[in-house]
């Protein structure tokens, strides 16, 4: 028997109009929980309270505001295998990288709680004496907060910590696939010292829930994960009320490997960025740009290691890479990998579900050959542990490979030379270059977003997180003549 887990709405915990279940993709007979759906008078109610508890909460001092980031923060670090277990029961990425993403999702409410102390304005004098002028930023309101499952709880707190770093309310939606990790992070924030209704997690289908929310006038910003043709409608549907929007979406990163590569660093960093998490992250490889001069080794090497990766349940020892999230996502992976055989790739190894211990979403990961930057394998996103190799005769002919793309989040190079990696750095047209480095991984405290389809609105993460969740004020004071 299992407890149906609430929405959290106007500062209560209730029941929905409905409920779905929650299944671990490891193990399809391990069901999580059953978790509640909200309604849209539901959603209503909570913006409405989210108004009050704005207003309240942006009256608070700067350091009321520290100490309860820190205690979220500090308890989320301190909680992380208890909570990254869940994330990875959930979600089916392997327990160390649950747990660390739990870990790395802390630190955002820490880093942004010392941001609460760190909000400095500018003064200047007017070109007309006698006038000062002060220059500080302020919220925007409430933020609606849409977030994807690849990763629960770390995308959700780099956008819900620096919005309530800034003053505001937040209304999360969080991706029905992973309910349990949203609930989990609310528990926590629910118990601090914040007003009645100043995060809300309202659970329920993008198509009712969501849109409803991304419509309401009462919202003012709206910070989004997930794909193209959701963020378009999304913006669309946010302009009718001149609310603000910030979006990542898809992305279609590339590897390039150069002639003077270290080999082994190049595969081991392929490997990594094409199938870690199985292949389900905004950064992946999936596109392996190769100089034709040390293509054959450098595949030999990859299926190797691809072969060699163990896939199994997120929650054993030693599971390098664990299920895809659902049995839709195992169907659209596969999808992909007929579409490239009729393309003409050539499949070396993986590609295929795999059965286990335990009846779950489990796949093989896929490297293909043979491919060439115009077929869709290499112009779609697949979200998949699916990797394409492109040969290429030239440094230049890899950077136009890499750049060719309606995309533009991630981009590496692999090279010894400095030269070489310099201008690719400052020519890649991605938002995030790395430099033998995989192409996913980022830090909190910078600037994250792309290019492109990838992204739209201002840079979530670090500093440049205020440009989206403030909105500036440009004071005149006039001082008079002393007496």
């Amino acid at each position: 028997m299992h407890d149906t887990k609430l929405n959290y709405i106007a500062g209560e915990w209730v029941a929905g109009a409905s409920e779905i279940e929650n299944r671990n993709p490891s193990d399809l007979s391990d069901l999580i929980g059953m978790f509640a759906q909200a309604s849209p008078d539901q959603l209503d109610a909570t913006l409405e309270q989210a108004l009050k508890a704005q207003a309240e909460w942006a009256a608070y001092g700067i350091e009321r505001k520290y100490n309860v980031l820190m205690a979220i923060g500090t308890e989320m670090i301190s909680r992380a295998e208890e909570l990254g277990t869940l994330l990875s029961r959930e979600e089916g990425k392997p327990l160390a990288e649950g747990k660390g993403e739990v870990y790395r999702a802390g630190q955002f409410f820490t880093y942004y709680a010392a941001e609460t102390l760190r909000q400095m304005g500018d003064t200047a004098d007017s070109v007309r004496d006698g006038i000062e002028i002060d220059v500080r930023r302020e919220p925007v309101g409430v933020v609606a907060v849409i977030s994807p499952w690849n990763f629960p709880t770390a995308t959700a707190s780099w956008k819900i910590a620096p919005a309530l770093c800034y003053g505001n309310a937040v209304v999360w939606k969080p991706a029905n696939v992973t309910p349990a990790s949203a609930v989990a992070l609310v528990e926590i924030i629910a118990r601090q010292d914040v007003p009645k209704g100043l995060v809300s997690l309202v659970m329920g289908a993008g198509s009712a829930i969501g849109q409803r929310l991304v419509e309401s006038p009462k919202v003012a910003a709206i910070s989004f994960t997930g794909s193209v043709p959701v963020g378009k409608g999304i913006a669309a549907s946010a302009i009718q009320n001149l609310t603000r929007v910030q979006m990542e979406m898809g992305s279609k990163n590339a590897l390039a490997v150069m002639d003077d590569a270290d080999l082994d660093l190049a595969v081991s960093l392929a490997l990594g960025g094409a199938f870690g998490g199985s292949g389900q992250k905004c950064t992946a490889s999936s596109r392996l740009v190769v100089h034709q001069s040390i293509h054959d080794q450098f595949v030999e090497k990859l299926v190797a290691g691809a072969q060699a990766m163990k896939v199994g349940h997120a929650l054993e020892a030693g599971t390098q890479m664990g299920p895809v999230v659902s049995e839709q996502q195992l169907n659209e992976n596969l999808a992909y990998v007929d579409l490239a055989a009729s393309e003409g790739a050539e499949l070396l190894c993986g590609g295929q579900r795999l059965e286990r211990a335990t009846e779950g979403y489990y796949m093989s990961p896929g490297v293909f050959v043979g491919t060439n930057n115009d077929m869709r394998i290499n112009r779609e996103e697949m979200f998949a542990p699916l990797a394409c190799v492109i040969p290429v005769a030239s440094y230049d002919e890899a950077l136009h490979v890499v750049n060719d793309t309606h995309f533009g989040l991630t981009a590496g190079i692999v090279t010894t030379n400095l030269a070489r990696a310099t201008h690719f750095r400052r020519n890649a047209q991605s938002g995030c270059v790395m430099v033998n480095l995989p192409t996913a991984g980022t830090d909190y405290h910078v600037p994250f977003g792309g290019r492109g389809d990838s992204s739209y609105g201002p840079r979530e993460q670090g500093r440049t997180a205020a440009e989206f969740y403030t909105i500036v004020k440009t004071a005149y004071i006039a001082s008079g003549t002393p007496q």
